[in-house]
C-alpha cells in the first residue's frame, strides 16, 4: 500500500444530551446550540467581509478547512442567491477528513429552513461515493461550484490549486484537532491565497492567532456573540498573496481535433461562455465522424492495491463524466449499467478481494461479488467472481460525439490543420498545410492525439517536450454481434476483452491492439482474436470455442499514448495560450471530460478538480 493512501473513515451521526450534532471521532460539537446558519452568517460570512469584497466580481473563491455538515456552504450559497450584486461565478474549497454518507446528511438536513433546505435537497441529489481525494459538484447551471476534497487537510491542502478570496476556519477545537490550526495548513492557505484575502473564526486561541500572524495574516479580535466573547478575524499582509486573473470569458478558443478530447474541452469552454471553433476533416463525416460506426463503449473506473496514479486519475475522470453527460438526451446520454470485471482466476481473485478490502472504497462505488450475484448482475453464465462496478457506464460514441459539438457557441469545421505558430497581439495562429490561416485565438487546445507531436515539431519557439514528442499510436477493433449471442447481457462484463450490453439489434465485443500499423482496419484476424477474448471471459470451453457467434461487423480506429499511459492535459509552460489534451490511449472515455473541466478551471483561475501531484504526472513535457 501507498504511504500516500489514506482510508477515508465515514462521519457517524451522534448527538450529546442538548441535541447537537457531535463528532464522535474529535469528541466535539458540530455548531453552537443556538444554530450552524447563524454563525455561518455571523462569523464567516461577517467576518470575512465577504458581501462587501464580492461586489460585482467576475468570480470569488471560499475555502473552509472544515465542511462538518455544510450549513457554512448551504448559508453562503444562499447569501450569493440573495446578492444582486453577486459575483458572476463563485466557488467554494472545502476539506473533510469524515464526511458523512448521503443518507445520513438527508437525515440531518431535515430541519432547516425552507429556504435552505431546497439548496440542501439539491446537494443531496449531487453528494459524491465517499472516496479519498477531490470532488467537483455543480449547481446554478455551473455558476456555482464546490470542491470537496475527502481527506486530511494536512495532505490534501498541498494538493489544493486555487486562487482564494476568503477562508472559513471552521475545524473542531485546537485541542482535539491540532492538524486543522498547524502552521504547516496556514502556510498552504497562504500560498493559495489572492492578494487581500480575509479570514475568520469562531477561534480565538492565541496559538492559533499567532501562526495566522506568522504565516502572514494581520490578525485582531472582534466581538462575538451567541456567549462567545471574541471572534478572530484576519487579512492577508499587503504586497502578499497572488494577483487576481481576468478570466477570458466570451473570447474565442480554437481546438485542434474532432474526437472524444476536443470534445470534453470543447464542452467545459462552451459551458464557460467562450465561443470556441473546433478543427479536424474528421468533420467531413459528420459531426461524430472520429467514431463513425462505433456502436457501444465501455467507460469503467479501474483500481489498483495501492491506488496508483492511473487509477486515481481514472476514478476522477468517471466521476466528472457522470457530472458532465448524464444531463445530455438519449442516445448521448451514457447508460448507467455497471461493470462487472472477472477474476481470472483464483489467484487474481484472491488479489482483487484484497485490493478492495485495503481500500476500503464504499460499496456503492465497488465491491466483490461471487460468481452466483455476478450471474444474477450481468445476465451471464459465469463460475467466477469478480468486482462490480455500480458506476460503470455503456457509452454509444457516435450521438455523444453529435451531442457535444452541437451544443451553442461551438463550431466545428472539416480542416486539416498543418501548422500553428505565435502571431502578433498575442494571437495564435493555426494555419492549413499552405501556410494560410484558418483561424487564430489567444488560446489554442490541441486536442489531436499523435497528430499533436508534429504540430509542436514545427514550432520553433517551442523547446522539446520529450515525452510528448514520443507518443506512438495503437490501431485496434471491437467486433459487433447480434443482440442475445452472449444471453441476455444486462451490464458490462470485462476482463482480458469485454462484451456490452445489445444497443438495438447489435451487441460489442472487444479489442485488439497493434503498435503502429499503417492503417486502422477491420480484419477477419481481429475478429478472431476479439473472439477468442470473449470466450475466454465467458469461461467457453476450448472444445466448444467454434460456438461462439459469428461477428457481423465492426468498428476501427486508432489510439494515441505515451510511455507511462498516462494523458497528457494541461498548458505548454513555455508557450503561454497553448494547451494539450492529448495521447489518451485506450481511455479517451475516462479522460475527456476530466481533460476538459482541468484546462478551463486553470484558465479561468477556478479551484482545479484534480490533485497538484496528479497535474504534475499529465503536464505536458
Amino acid at each position: 500500500m501507498s504511504s500516500n493512501y489514506e482510508p477515508l473513515i465515514p462521519a457517524v451521526s451522534a448527538f450529546n444530551e442538548r441535541g447537537v450534532p457531535v463528532s464522535i471521532d474529535f469528541n466535539d460539537v458540530y455548531h453552537p446550540e443556538w444554530g450552524a446558519l447563524e454563525q455561518a452568517r455571523r462569523v464567516f460570512i461577517r467576518g470575512t467581509n465577504l458581501i462587501d469584497r464580492w461586489r460585482n466580481q467576475d468570480s470569488f473563491t471560499v475555502c473552509e478547512t472544515g465542511f462538518g455538515l455544510g450549513h457554512n456552504f448551504l448559508a453562503l450559497w444562499q447569501a450569493w442567491r440573495d446578492d444582486p450584486h453577486r459575483p458572476t461565478r463563485l466557488h467554494m474549497v472545502s476539506f473533510e477528513l469524515h464526511p458523512f454518507t448521503r443518507r445520513d446528511l438527508e437525515l440531518l438536513w431535515q430541519n432547516l429552513p425552507e429556504s435552505e433546505r431546497r439548496l440542501a435537497a439539491q446537494l443531496v441529489q449531487a453528494w459524491p461515493p465517499l472516496l479519498p481525494g477531490l470532488h467537483r459538484l455543480e449547481f446554478e447551471g455551473g455558476a456555482l461550484t464546490l470542491t470537496l476534497a475527502f481527506g486530511s487537510v494536512e495532505r490534501l491542502a498541498r494538493q489544493v490549486s486555487a486562487r482564494v478570496d476568503a477562508y472559513f476556519l471552521d475545524g473542531f477545537a485546537p485541542r482535539v484537532n491540532p492538524e486543522m490550526w498547524s502552521r504547516h495548513l496556514f502556510g498552504q492557505l497562504v500560498r493559495m491565497a489572492n492578494a487581500g484575502a480575509t479570514a475568520a473564526s469562531w477561534c480565538c486561541a492565541g496559538e492559533m492567532r499567532r501562526g495566522l500572524r506568522d504565516a502572514g495574516f494581520l490578525v485582531s479580535k472582534v466581538p462575538g456573540f451567541g456567549g462567545k466573547r471574541e471572534i478572530t478575524v484576519a487579512t492577508l499582509r499587503p504586497g502578499m498573496g497572488q494577483q487576481r486573473i481576468q478570466a477570458p470569458t466570451g473570447s474565442k478558443i480554437v481546438v485542434v481535433g474532432g474526437g472524444l478530447a476536443g470534445a470534453g474541452v470543447a464542452q467545459a469552454l462552451m459551458l464557460r461562455g467562450h465561443e470556441v471553433e473546433v478543427l479536424d476533416p474528421v468533420f467531413a463525416q459528420g459531426l461524430g465522424g472520429s467514431h463513425k460506426g462505433h456502436i457501444a463503449a465501455a467507460l469503467t473506473p479501474v483500481i489498483s492495491r495501492d491506488d496508483d496514479i492511473r487509477a486515481r486519475l481514472s476514478r476522477a475522470g468517471v466521476l466528472r463524466a457522470l457530472q458532465r453527460w448524464q444531463g445530455l438526451p438519449e442516445p448521448a446520454r451514457p447508460r448507467r449499467c455497471g461493470t462487472l470485471e472477472l477474476a481470472r482466476d483464483a489467484q487474481h481473485a484472491a488479489e482483487r478481494l484484497l485490493a478492495v478490502n485495503e481500500l476500503g472504497f464504499p460499496s456503492d462505488w465497488v465491491r466483490w461479488v461471487e460468481a452466483d450475484e455476478a450471474r444474477a448482475l450481468t445476465g451471464v453464465g459465469s463460475n467466477r467472481g469478480g468486482l462490480w462496478f455500480a458506476d460503470g457506464q455503456l457509452v454509444q460514441p457516435e450521438p455523444l460525439l453529435h451531442a457535444l459539438f452541437s451544443l451553442p457557441g461551438l463550431y466545428c469545421t472539416d480542416q486539416l490543420v498543418g501548422s500553428v505558430h505565435a502571431g502578433p497581439a498575442e494571437q495564435w495562429m493555426v494555419c492549413d498545410k499552405h501556410g494560410q490561416v484558418l483561424a487564430s485565438a489567444p488560446n489554442v487546445v490541441l486536442a489531436n492525439a499523435w497528430h499533436a507531436s508534429g504540430l509542436l515539431s514545427g514550432m520553433a519557439d517551442v523547446p522539446g517536450l520529450p515525452k510528448l514528442r514520443a507518443i506512438y499510436r495503437l490501431g485496434g477493433q471491437v467486433s459487433n454481434f447480434a443482440a442475445g449471442s452472449f444471453g441476455e447481457l444486462k451490464a458490462i462484463v470485462a476482463g482480458e476483452g469485454y462484451c456490452l450490453p445489445a444497443v438495438g439489434k447489435q451487441c460489442v465485443g472487444g479489442s485488439t491492439y497493434t503498435v503502429d500499423p499503417a492503417v486502422s482496419q477491420i480484419t477477419t484476424q481481429g475478429h478472431q482474436e476479439v473472439m477468442s477474448k470473449i470466450a475466454t471471459l465467458l469461461s467457453v470451453p476450448s472444445g466448444r470455442s467454434n460456438s461462439m457467434p459469428a461477428a457481423m461487423g465492426g468498428w476501427a480506429g486508432w489510439r494515441a499514448a505515451v510511455t507511462d499511459r498516462l494523458p497528457v492535459i494541461g498548458p505548454v509552460s513555455a508557450a503561454p495560450g497553448l494547451w494539450m489534451a492529448c495521447a489518451f490511449g485506450s481511455r479517451g472515455l475516462s479522460w475527456a471530460a476530466l481533460a476538459g473541466d482541468v484546462i478551463a478551471a486553470q484558465l479561468h483561475g477556478e479551484p482545479v478538480p484534480l490533485e497538484r501531484e496528479l497535474l504534475q504526472k499529465i503536464a505536458p513535457r
